[in-house]
């Protein structure tokens, strides 16, 4: 019986919350980093991607390469129904890219933490299921609020429920597939594509 319990307990803590009571919250309502975020389902990797404004933390002097993952249970889910589960979090891993050095003749890689984004599904907490919230990769991430040109922005832009999927390659096939995007997404990508393309 034991042995059930630890190995219940170590897959709980490699999934990563599969539920919102699970997100790891601070008592002042920020958000401790998750200590594993590392080990979860890798998403994407981008190079200075933007959408409006500068990330916090990034400047015009520094490139920035970001890694995106999200907690396994929530991807698990993802992949059947291609919805977000309640307890869903996304982390946004934002790291300096260094030039060329060392041994390296060409190109970019990554060395230290610039900042970091999270984006948190929980439908009982937050007014419209999803928040934000931002560190320096080190300090408990702090909430951001409704206001913040973030919101608007996955509100219009999302493929899925105002999640940034089209930037996760195995991902958007299968919310094609299986018809879960935003008839936003698809109006904004067939007006991108251009007549020649539809």
């Amino acid at each position: 019986m034991r042995q059930l319990l630890l190995a219940a307990c170590l897959c709980a803590a490699l999934n990563g919350p599969s539920a919102a009571s699970d997100v790891p919250y601070t008592p002042d309502g920020h958000l401790s980093i998750p200590e594993n975020y590392r080990s979860w389902t890798f998403l994407t990797s981008s190079l200075d991607l933007n959408y409006e404004q500068p990330i916090p933390g990034a400047s015009d002097e520094h490139s920035m390469l970001d890694n995106v993952f999200v907690n396994p249970s929530a991807y698990a889910q993802f992949v059947a129904t291609a919805t977000w589960p309640d307890g869903t979090i996304f982390v946004k891993e934002n790291r300096y890219a260094a030039t060329a050095g060392t041994i390296s003749k060409s190109g970019k890689f990554q060395t230290g933490i610039m900042s970091m984004e999270l984006h948190v599904k929980d439908e009982k907490r937050f007014a419209g299921s999803w928040a934000f919230f931002v560190s320096d990769g080190h300090k408990p991430a702090q909430y951001v609020q409704p206001s913040a040109s973030c919101y608007t922005c996955h509100a219009r832009h999302g493929a899925v429920d105002t999640t940034f999927v089209q930037f996760y390659p195995p991902l958007l096939p299968i919310a094609t597939a299986k018809g879960t995007l935003a008839p936003a997404y698809v109006s904004e990508s067939a007006a991108l594509a251009g007549p020649h393309q539809k």
